[in-house]
């Protein structure tokens, strides 16, 4: 009998293993209603994510504290919170009501409240996934928390290193320190930290803002204190997750109200019955692509290409950015700010009332037509089956259903990418679930030479739907590239977005079987090289080649 060797794991098979293991956990842990992230209902929670080493978490299985991932998380959790023991995850619950301070984070689009000092509510209305990016965020944190705790405490916790000590006295009595002192505060933290006097000076510069210039120094020592806290007096941190949200979690109940409100206008403004196409983008780039020309005809006449976009794209650019989007209201845009709680504003654009002889565009598909287009900011990974099932399904005000005569759905935005570098394009011809079998292989209306041209690299072939950017590692990621999946990037809301237009198209009947789908993303990292994933910073500039287009032959398509 032939004995058959079985192949030892690899290091994506344990990768694949623990994310599975981390989303079972997470689920579970959510059912439950609570738990304590570094007590035994979180160990594997944490295991999982040690095992799985995620590239941008950095040194998250090393002694020494991760910088770069550090500030990652902290940009997309909310202020203060390094200083709470307890964190409550809500639906919206009526505090944007209260008496208490709304804190988006600066990177996430949520809203949290800081209840006291030791309790933060973050508010969840983006579906599933909105917690899973929240729960790994802060086991990454915890994580990094109880490696300061080791570092400064000796004699078994009855005594602190002289570092520790000269910390707490700067933070406790919030003192004003000089040039001088911030640099010895500095070399003590390096010490603490286990990283180089010159990385401690980075990462301090980084977090300063103009009301607090040593908010790296509070941070550390919460994150510190807390773990002490909870190592040497037992009072540890805890998760909870309140009824309401666990009841209303999967029923699409924003989505719905957001839909809603988009069909009211379109029914408001006797649009309803028109051809209508739909865009997932940002809110600046098909604005600025139709009306900048006309709301700026003498910067037009300067810049040529691009050059419009970049200026428009810059941060003292503000009276351009205005004036553009008076004139767009004044021609056909109508804006719809979300008061729904998905946190994604639409743009509603009457193609009739667009002066095309200050436009780029000609009209040639869209002759006699007069489309309608829906622009809608980004959704957030599951959510984006939600917002977009919900916008397809026909409007029901009365006894009568009105069926959308939607023409096309267009989805653009950012994304890993497995080969080429920042600012390249991938040309997705299928989306792949992670962690199952799931496919959805579509005709995509774009193709690799629609995008040539414009002097960033354009790569097609599939696209892999992950269940969190931050939970991805070099070998999982190299698997997927050098394996016949043929996966060139990484996205969250792809396979979303495609379930929920092929049901509506292809099974619900809600919109027509020929609607043609066009999908685009530009690489706002690459993961598999080293300091090129999200946490090395954003695009800049980098971004508007891309960006404006893949808008460009949208746009072109459409009209």
């Amino acid at each position: 009998m032939t004995k058959i060797n079985k192949t030892d794991r690899t290091r994506a098979h344990e990768s694949t293993n623990a994310i599975e293991k981390l989303y079972i956990s997470m689920r579970h842990l959510f059912s439950r209603g609570f738990y304590k992230p570094m007590g035994i209902s979180g160990e594997t929670l944490r295991k999982s994510l040690l095992l799985l080493r995620p590239e941008i978490y950095g040194s998250i299985a090393e002694e020494r504290i991760e910088l770069n991932g550090l500030i990652y998380v902290i940009e997309r959790l909310p202020r203060g919170i390094e200083e709470c023991q307890f964190i409550n995850l809500t639906a919206d619950e009526g505090y944007s009501d209260s008496h208490f301070e709304t804190i988006i984070p600066p990177k996430r689009r949520r809203n949290c409240y800081r209840i006291d000092k030791d309790q933060m509510n973050i508010e969840i209305t983006r579906g599933r996934s909105e917690i899973y990016d929240i729960l790994t965020h802060l086991t990454f944190l915890f994580i990094e928390s109880h490696k300061i705790q080791k570092r400064v405490t000796i004699n078994e916790g009855t005594d602190f290193i002289r570092e520790w000590k000269y910390l707490e006295d700067i933070v406790i009595y919030n003192k004003e320190i000089t040039d001088q002192e911030r640099e010895v505060a500095t070399a003590h933290l390096s010490n603490i930290l286990g990283r180089t006097f010159e990385e401690v000076i980075d990462i301090h510069k980084a977090f300063a803002t103009s009301e607090k210039k040593d908010r790296f120094f509070h941070l550390i020592y919460w994150l510190g204190k807390l773990a002490i806290n909870e190592v040497l007096d037992n009072k540890k941190r805890k998760v909870a997750f309140s009824s309401v949200l666990i009841e209303e979690i999967g029923h699409h109940i924003y989505g719905d109200i957001w839909a809603n409100n988009i069909k009211k206008v379109l029914k408001e403004n006797s649009l309803l019955k028109r051809p209508i196409h739909i865009i997932s983008a940002n809110m600046h780039s098909v604005l600025n692509s139709i009306y900048a020309k006309g709301a700026l005809p003498k910067e037009a006449e300067e810049h040529e290409g691009f050059g419009l976009f970049q200026l428009l794209s810059n941060s003292d650019s503000k009276p351009l950015q205005k004036a553009v989007k008076e004139y767009a209201s004044e021609n056909g845009l109508i804006y719809i700010k979300d008061t729904s709680g998905t946190n994604i504003n639409v743009q509603v654009i009457d193609t009739e009332k667009i002066n095309f002889e200050d436009s780029p565009f000609d009209k040639v598909n869209s002759v006699n037509k007069k489309p309608v287009i829906i622009v809608m900011d980004y959704a957030f990974g599951e959510q984006a089956y939600e917002t977009m099932d919900e916008l397809l399904k026909p409007y029901k005000n009365t006894k009568k259903k009105n069926h959308l005569d939607v023409k096309s759905v267009s989805i653009m935005g950012k994304a890993g990418i497995l080969e080429g570098g920042k600012g390249d394009i991938m040309i997705p011809t299928a989306h792949i679930f992670e962690g199952t079998a799931d496919n959805y292989p579509f005709k995509n209306e774009l193709s690799k030479e629609d995008l040539e041209g414009f002097g960033v690299e354009v790569f097609d072939g599939s696209m892999i739907s992950v269940l969190g950017t931050s939970l991805q590692n070099k070998d999982l990621l190299q698997f997927f590239h050098d394996s016949t999946w043929n996966v060139i990037g990484l996205e969250m809301e792809g396979a979303h977005y495609q379930k929920a237009i092929q049901s509506a198209s292809k099974i619900r009947g809600n919109i027509s079987k020929n609607v043609k789908v066009r999908y685009a993303y530009y690489a706002s990292d690459n993961p598999l090289e080293t300091g090129a994933t999200l946490a090395s910073g954003g695009l800049g500039m980098t971004g508007v080649t891309p960006t404006y287009a893949i808008t460009q032959k949208i746009l072109e398509q459409i009209f």
